[in-house]
C-alpha cells in the first residue's frame, strides 16, 4: 500500500505543471495514500514521514508514449548498427524469433529499470511478435515487479513475406487468433479506473505488417472495449513510400480511412508527417509519440513536433526500442527532442520548460490519463526528486532548465502513487547488477 502520508520538503523547486505552469522555489508536497493534497510553502508535517528535498527540483514524472521492451536483449548487434528501419529489422527479426517468454519477461525488467532510474513513472509498450509462447503477460508480469505504471498494448504482425510484407512468415499470426487474444488480454489486464497501474491497448504493428481487415477490425475492437489504440506511422520515406504504393495514399490519410484517428488513438514517430496530415491529427487530437533519438540513429528524420504542437496535435516522448536508441533513458529523451527541434526549426524552436512539459503532461494526455503528468491536488503521487546538487548540474543559473540542458541529471528519488521505486540513486524493486548477469546469459546464448 501507499504510504499514507508524506511530505516531501524543501525543494530546490517545485515544477507543478499544473494549468498555470507554477513554479515553487523551497517548495514542499504533500501526499496522502497515493495522492496529491498539496504543493506548496510551508506545508504541515504532522502526521507525515518527511523527505528532505534541498537540492533537488521536484517534477511530474516522466512519461514514456512509446517502446518496444522485448528488444533490450539485442542493443547494438553489429550487423543492425549502421542499417536504415527496414535493413534492421530484416537483421533483427531472426534474433528476436529465438526469444522465449523468460526472455520476454527479461528484456522488459531491464528495460523498465532503466526507465525508472531516468525518471520515469508510467511507461507504454508495443510488443508486437510473441515467439516460443511468449505473451503479453510476460511483460506486464515485469511492470508490476519494478514497479512503473504500465499501458501494455498488443501488438501483431499478420502479413509476412510470402504476402508481400516484411516480416518472415514465421513471425506472424493468424488475424482471428490475434483479435481473440486482445479480447482476452484487456478482459484480464485492463484497469480504466483512476490511478491505475495497468493499462491495455491494441497495437497492429505497422501498415506495412498486417491487412487492411485486421486495422480496421481492432479499431471496433478496442472502440467496444474502451481502450486505445496505437501503431507506427509515417516514420521515414521508406514508410511513406509503401503507402503511396499500396495503398495510393499518404499513412495519415490512410490511417484516418480505417478509423484510426480520434482522441483515443497514438501513432509513434510521425516523422513524415505532411501539413494537411497535421491538421487532421489536431482536428481528431490524434496523439503523436515523439521518438526523436531512434529517428536518428536510423536516420529517418526530424518530426516536425513543432508545427504539431502549434496546430494542436498531442504530442509525447517515447524512447522507442532499445535495440534501435539504444537505451531506454527518459531524461536523455528530452535533451534530444529539445536539440533536434532547434536542429531544424532554429535555436528558439523549443526551450526546457515546453520539453519537460512534453514528457510529462503532454506523455500523459497521449496515453489517455487525466490522473498524472501534474503536481495538483488529487492527482496520482507520481514525481522525481531530481540532484541538481549532482556534479552533472553543477554550475547551473537555472536549476529546472538544467533538468534538459545539463542532462543525464539523476533522480534521487522517484515515487509511483507515493511509493518509492528509486531512492538515494537506487533501484528498489530489482537489482541492476543481477539483471545485467542475467541479460549476458541470455544474449551468449541468442547469439549461439
Amino acid at each position: 500500500m501507499p504510504t499514507e502520508r508524506l511530505l516531501i520538503r524543501g525543494a530546490e523547486v517545485v515544477v507543478t505543471m499544473d494549468d498555470a505552469r507554477s513554479e515553487i522555489p523551497g517548495g514542499d508536497v504533500l501526499i496522502e495514500d497515493g495522492k496529491i493534497v498539496a504543493a506548496g510553502l510551508g506545508l504541515p508535517r504532522e502526521g507525515a514521514e518527511v523527505v528532505e528535498a534541498a537540492g533537488c527540483v521536484v517534477t511530474p514524472g516522466l512519461v514514456n508514449t512509446h517502446h518496444h521492451l522485448f528488444q533490450t536483449l539485442t542493443r547494438a548487434v553489429p550487423d543492425a548498427q549502421d542499417a536504415p528501419l527496414f535493413g534492421w529489422l530484416r537483421t533483427l527479426y531472426p534474433i528476436w524469433a529465438r526469444m522465449t517468454p523468460d526472455d520476454i519477461r527479461l528484456s522488459a525488467e531491464i528495460g523498465l529499470a532503466e526507465l525508472a532510474l531516468s525518471g520515469c513513472t508510467c511507461s507504454s509498450d508495443h510488443l508486437y511478435m510473441f515467439p516460443n509462447g511468449a505473451r503479453l503477460d510476460d511483460s506486464i508480469e515485469a511492470a508490476c515487479k519494478i514497479g512503473l505504471r504500465f499501458t501494455a498494448t498488443r501488438g501483431a504482425m499478420s502479413i509476412g513475406e510470402s504476402k508481400g510484407g516484411l516480416p518472415p512468415d514465421a513471425l506472424v499470426e493468424d488475424e482471428a487468433a490475434i483479435l481473440r487474444d486482445s479480447e482476452r488480454v484487456v478482459d484480464a489486464f485492463h484497469d480504466p479506473a483512476e490511478g491505475a497501474m495497468v493499462q491495455v491497448g491494441l497495437a497492429p504493428c505497422s501498415p506495412f505488417s498486417v491487412s487492411r481487415e485486421l486495422m480496421r477490425d481492432a479499431a471496433i475492437l478496442a472502440r467496444d472495449k474502451g481502450v486505445r489504440l496505437h501503431t507506427h506511422l509515417a516514420e521515414n520515406d521508406e514508410d511513406i513510400r509503401y503507402s503511396l504504393a499500396n495503398f495510393g495514399m499518404l499513412p495519415g490519410d490512410y490511417a484516418e480511412s480505417l478509423g484510426w484517428t480520434g482522441d483515443d488513438v497514438w501513432h509513434a514517430h510521425c516523422v513524415k508527417l505532411s501539413e494537411p496530415e497535421i491538421d487532421l491529427f489536431a482536428r481528431t487530437g490524434t496523439g503523436v509519440a515523439h521518438c526523436p533519438c531512434s529517428n536518428a540513429r536510423l536516420a529517418s528524420g526530424i518530426a516536425p513536433v513543432r508545427a504539431m504542437r502549434d496546430a494542436g496535435v498531442p504530442v509525447g516522448l517515447g524512447v522507442d526500442g532499445s535495440a534501435s536508441n539504444d537505451c531506454s533513458h527518459l531524461g536523455l529523451e528530452a535533451r534530444q527532442a529539445m536539440l533536434v527541434s532547434r536542429l531544424r526549426d532554429g535555436p528558439g524552436a523549443m526551450g526546457a520548460r515546453e520539453v519537460l512539459e512534453i514528457a510529462t503532461r503532454g506523455g500523459a494526455r497521449v496515453l489517455g490519463r487525466r490522473d498524472i503528468g501534474a503536481l495538483r491536488p488529487g492527482m496520482q503521487a507520481d514525481l522525481v526528486l531530481w540532484d541538481v546538487a549532482d556534479l552533472p548540474a553543477a554550475g547551473q543559473w537555472d536549476p529546472v532548465a538544467a533538468l534538459v540542458f545539463c542532462a543525464p541529471v539523476r533522480p534521487r528519488a522517484v515515487y509511483v502513487q507515493g511509493r518509492a521505486i528509486v531512492r538515494d540513486h537506487r533501484l528498489l524493486s530489482a537489482d541492476p547488477r543481477a539483471l545485467q548477469r542475467r541479460a549476458q546469459e541470455a544474449v551468449a546464448r541468442l547469439a549461439g
